[in-house]
């Protein structure tokens, strides 16, 4: 098993959802964050006096999934999300030991 983490940008969540609920994903963790990277923020005006915001709100994405699967859920993410901009987000992929399902204490990709 595999846990999959994307940080996109927000206004790629829904698109992104519908995408893999088609692929049968449906199980997934979204967490606001806020972070910064290539795109190191931006400049805004606020009366008459400029900010510079270092830290730029994402989505983060967290999936497990079988290790079968993580090349097309991958391919997704990606298809997905991505506009050709700085600031586009990055996929992290970690192996899974185990996982369970508390309801019925079943273990392993079953309890995916």
């Amino acid at each position: 098993m595999k846990k999959i983490e994307a940080v996109i940008r927000p206004s790629k969540l829904d698109e992104l959802k519908e995408a893999l609920g088609k692929f049968g994903i449906h199980g997934m963790m979204v967490t606001e964050v806020i972070g910064c990277g290539l795109q190191k923020g931006k400049k805004e005006v606020y009366r008459g006096t400029e900010y510079t915001i270092d830290l730029l709100p994402k989505i983060k994405i967290e999936i497990v999934t079988g290790d079968k699967w993580v090349d097309e859920v991958i391919r997704i993410i990606i298809n997905t999300a991505r506009t050709g901009e700085i600031g586009d987000g990055k996929i992290f992929v970690y192996a899974l030991e185990n996982a369970v399902r508390i309801r019925t204490g079943e273990g392993g990709e079953e309890a995916i």
